[in-house]
Order: structure tokens, then sequence, then C-alpha cells
């Protein structure tokens, strides 16, 4: 996905960015996907150098587990911030919040 397929992502999503749950840790967020986006960098270059496949493999699931860590962080920040003040709200925006983290965690636990 490129950016410019992320920002039209956020833009036709219906959702109001401007209190996000994670944007106290945005920088933080952002250096650990940097930080991703170079390992994924380092994969390529190991197979580009016909790198030995565990070598390439033990790569390939730290990498994984990185993703992993910033999408519970994220999943956190969502039901800590957008899920609790919408069932602080309640009404139809609570139950479709829990619902959206709910499908969320199960997109999370197939992947």
């Amino acid at each position: 996905m490129t950016e410019d397929d992320i920002t039209t992502a956020e833009t036709t999503s219906g959702h109001d960015h401007a209190g996000h749950g994670y944007i106290t840790a945005k920088d933080d967020y952002l250096k650990r996907l940097r930080r991703i986006e170079g390992q994924a960098r380092g994969l390529q270059r190991m197979v580009e150098q016909e790198q030995y496949c565990i070598d390439i493999l033990t790569q390939v699931s730290a990498m994984t587990k990185a993703l992993q860590a910033v999408a519970m962080g994220l999943l956190e920040d969502h039901i800590s911030h957008c899920v609790v003040d919408a069932a602080v709200r309640g009404g139809p925006e609570a139950d479709e919040k829990i619902k959206e983290a709910t499908d969320a965690i199960a997109r999370l636990v197939r992947s």
C-alpha cells in the first residue's frame, strides 16, 4: 500500500482523525514503522545476495513480531481511547466501536 493509498483510506473511512488514541505516541509508532521498513529492505538485500534460507526466515520472524507489537499497541490505544469514549457516551456508536475492535482482534488472530 502506498502513502497515497493510506491517505485515501484515511479520508474515505468516515472516521474523525483528530482524536485517535495513538496520537500521543505517534512519533514512537512512526519510529517503529521506519525500523520495520528498514527490516523489509534488509530482507530484500538478503534475498538478492542469496543468503541462507534459515537466516532470512529468522529475519522474517523478527519483522513479523515487530509488526505484531505495533498492531497490539494500536489496538490497545484504540480500546482505551476510542472504545472507552464511545462506551461512556453509549448508544449505537458504542456498539459500533466494540464491533470494530472485535473485528480487528479477529483479523489479528487470523494473521
